[in-house]
């Protein structure tokens, strides 16, 4: 992402959960904070360039119904069904966490996230510690407080550039225990990571996370980059961010990926890739379509075994 300004991918999630909410007659999450976190300015130069890349014909078909034109880029957008998904799936897996004591909550890589707005009722005696860029969360502030809104003193900003400082330290600056056990979620962000970095970032997770601690997170599988995969329908979205300065940078093999996590001292629990995403949610009667068959989404746990930088 470009250092002074807020994550665009982050400010298109927002708008995907917040469209999704209000156009899906059976919506999976409901988000009515997804376009209140948004500024008008940024929706209406999202719309400028989108009618900037038609044809003339396209343009003009579009412009009869302008308020239209952002949602409907959205709705096709190959992204959208994975960035809903992903999120339900999370507090999905949160819900369960709860119900076993887990009473810690850390979104790594907030964005525009509007779970602490929202507040579901399992949420009542959760610590909740949302960390991101510097610039994401000083935007995603500023908004929070011109719609009038507070959060309870439960709720944590931590503003961190985790390329430049680990999680490990992050968290130590924060009122986050350390002894006890907390649910990560880390969505939509490994693929614009290199692969050190995630791994450094996952075993932070088992550092940090007492045994028993959880973390959902999502991941593009490699071979999307591969040179052979250039047509795929994940590629053109990778391209198309790629152009607002937030490149895809790697991803991880689905057949390697417990030994990946078993390495920083994390236990696979769960691999969903697009098919099976959408065979878990389909059953809701939603209109979403079958998310990118590249897109997975991950739970682990801290095992019970020696924490990674622990010693005997």
């Amino acid at each position: 992402m470009i250092e002074s300004l807020p994550s665009r991918t982050a400010l298109v999630a927002s708008l995907m959960r917040a469209l999704h909410s209000r156009s899906d007659p059976f919506p999976l999450l409901d988000d009515p904070w997804g376009d209140r976190l948004v500024f008008e300015s940024e929706r209406e130069r999202m719309t400028e360039r989108i009618l900037a890349r038609m044809d003339s014909d396209t343009r003009a078909r579009a412009l009869r119904t302008p308020a239209t034109v952002l949602d409907e880029f959205l709705l096709n957008n190959t992204a959208f069904p994975g960035v809903v998904i992903r999120s339900r799936y999370a507090e999905d897996a949160l819900r369960d966490a709860t119900t076993r004591g887990i009473s810690q909550y850390v979104l790594i890589g907030a964005g525009l996230d509007s779970f602490s707005l929202r507040r579901p009722a399992f949420s009542d005696a959760l610590t909740i510690f949302e960390i991101d860029h510097p610039a994401t969360q000083t935007m995603k502030i500023q908004r929070i407080q011109q719609c009038g809104m507070s959060l309870p003193p439960s709720v944590h900003f931590i503003a961190a550039d985790l390329a430049n400082e680990d999680l490990v330290s992050v968290l130590a600056r924060s009122p986050f225990r350390m002894g006890e056990k907390a649910f990560f979620s880390w969505l939509g962000v490994t693929v614009y990571l290199t692969r050190d970095a995630n791994l450094a970032t996952l075993r932070a997770v088992a550092t940090c996370g007492a045994p028993g601690s959880e973390l959902v997170f999502t991941y593009v599988d490699q071979a999307e980059f591969a040179p052979d995969a250039s047509r795929s329908p994940h590629r053109e979205n990778a391209r198309a961010v790629a152009q607002i300065g937030e490149p895809w940078i790697s991803g991880f093999n689905p057949d390697e990926i417990g030994n990946d996590l078993a390495g920083v001292g994390l236990e696979l629990v769960e691999d969903l890739d697009g098919k099976a995403i959408w065979g878990r949610y389909q059953g809701a009667n939603t209109t979403l379509r079958q998310p990118s068959a590249g897109l997975h989404i991950a739970l682990a746990r801290v095992g019970a075994g020696e924490r990674v930088g622990e010693r005997r």
